[in-house]
């Protein structure tokens, strides 16, 4: 499992023009999962991601977390994190968990996330528009192994 985690300021996701989640300050999430992870894989980042301290204290160190802060998590599901390049230019996906689990654990994700912070999301094998404001930037890559 990936998570692209960024500090952000403001960001919404839209489908077909409509907004579909949005946060006003907090953590963009972009999220993969490859064959082979479980729920396991979901509560260690669940805790990483919750408890990351990329935010800035009072003096300016980033020092707090998401919990600390008080702020939201918009959550996309993104299972191009699992592309692989190494042959040729087309990316490969063969890595990626199929569609049908990888929604099942994405769904368990996002409760579980939702258990500790307000959490938005996109909508699951949708084409989405997703707007970030990166504040820093911050932008940290997560995986479970």
């Amino acid at each position: 499992m990936r998570v692209l985690v960024q500090r952000s300021k403001k960001s919404s996701v839209k489908v077909n023009n409509i907004e579909v989640g949005s946060i006003d300050f907090g953590l963009v999430l972009l999220v993969g999962f490859k064959i082979g992870d479980t729920e396991k894989d979901i509560d260690y980042l669940v805790k990483k991601i919750v408890n990351l301290r990329i935010f800035d204290d009072e003096n300016h160190i980033m020092n707090k977390s998401i919990l600390d802060v008080k702020g939201s998590i918009l959550s996309i599901s993104q299972f191009t994190l699992y592309a692989n390049c190494k042959k040729g230019n087309r990316p490969s996906y063969v890595n990626a968990l199929p569609a049908e689990n990888a929604k099942i654990l994405y769904d368990k994700f996002n409760e579980k996330l939702r258990s500790y912070v307000n959490t938005q999301t996109g909508i699951f094998q949708s084409d989405m528009e997703v707007s970030i404001t990166n504040s820093g930037p911050v932008s940290i890559l997560l995986e479970s192994e």
